[in-house]
Order: structure tokens, then sequence, then C-alpha cells
């Protein structure tokens, strides 16, 4: 689905800046960090990260995507580590990224945002942060952005306790005017996790 939705657009879906959830919390993109970015898309939130002097990873399955994204580096001048991979069916590195993101990764539902989740924090180096950002379910009513499926949102209570073993830096849902790209455009309603794992 999403090579075909890549491949049917002229340009970057959603867009070449940086998530505004990145920006809010480009004190965390420290230089010299390695960062892994889950479901990367078309390299917006990885060659940012690139920018600010990590050393990154890239994982995203659609090849039109991977192409885009490595365009995007070139342009920019930064390196980034593309891969593409089933982030259901990876075989997940043990403890090797200060950081591991996640923007706007909910195209699974429970069952599998588990597997997910699993991956992502065995990735996650001790005293290593996850940073998540996704929809509510409120964003059904304006949408604008994300998947149609109120399941595959993400709900404060419900990441407090997939992340109960970790300790909570932030999380907060609201409400904002995103434009990112024709893919997210107008209010929506937000949620945003930053997690460390156990030192």
């Amino acid at each position: 689905m999403w090579e075909e939705r890549y491949s049917a657009a002229e340009d970057y879906v959603f867009g070449t800046a940086p998530a505004l959830f990145l920006t809010d919390h480009a004190d965390y993109l420290k230089p010299g960090l390695s960062a892994l970015a889950v479901a990367d898309g078309e390299g917006r939130n990885s060659v940012y990260m690139a920018e600010r002097g990590l050393t990154v990873t890239a994982l995203e399955f659609a090849p039109t995507a991977i192409a885009r994204a490595r365009t995007l580096a070139a342009e920019r001048n930064v390196s980034v580590d593309f891969q593409q991979s089933d982030i259901l069916r990876r075989d997940w590195e043990a403890d090797a990224y200060d950081l591991v993101v996640g923007v706007f990764i909910q195209f699974v539902g429970p069952d599998d945002r588990k597997t997910q989740f699993d991956g992502m924090k065995h990735s996650t180096k001790p005293g290593g942060l996850i940073l998540l950002h996704g929809y509510t379910p409120k964003q059904l009513e304006f949408g604008t952005g994300g998947p149609p499926f109120g399941e595959n949102m993400y709900t404060e209570d419900q990441l407090r306790a997939d992340f109960s073993d970790w300790e909570i830096l932030e999380c907060r849902a609201y409400e904002r005017e995103v434009q990112e790209g024709r893919g997210h455009s107008g209010m929506s309603a937000l949620i945003d996790l930053v997690a460390q794992k156990p030192g």
C-alpha cells in the first residue's frame, strides 16, 4: 500500500521539512548520538537529525520513499544509512541506539503495535530514549491525516501502560494545526511520548 502511495505521487507526500514534533524536541537531538528512525518514509526526519550531527539509521519498506530520502540527504549534504526493512519482521539490534524515533507510525493495530514497540525498546541503549509522535482517536473527527482506524491511534493511558517499565519523561495529548505536505494537513489531534530505558 505504501509503495503505491509514494510511487503515485510526483513529489514528497509529507514534505521535506521535519515533523514539528522533532523541532519541538530538538534539545534531545545532540551531535554525536546514534539514532534510529523507524518507518522513516521519504527521509524528512532522518535527514533533519543527520543535519543536527547525529549518526542516523533509517528504516523504510517502500523503495520509492527510500529513493526520495536518499535524494533529500544528498541535497542537504548529509549521510544517513537508509535500510529497506519490514519492521514487523525485522531482527532488531540489541541496545544499539541512543535514540529510537517513531513519527506517525500508526499503520498497525494493537497486536502488531506490541511487536513494533518491543523491537524499538530492544534496540534502545540502556539510558537511551524513545521519541514517539502520533495521533489520538479524536483525529478521526479531523480527518487531516493518519489511518481511519481508531484502534491504531494512541492514548495517554495506553502509552503509559505500554512503557510502564520505562521512565516516562513526557506523555501528553494536544491539538495543533499541522502542515506537513499533502499527507498531514490541518487541525490535528496529536500525542507525544518521550520515555527513557532503564539504565
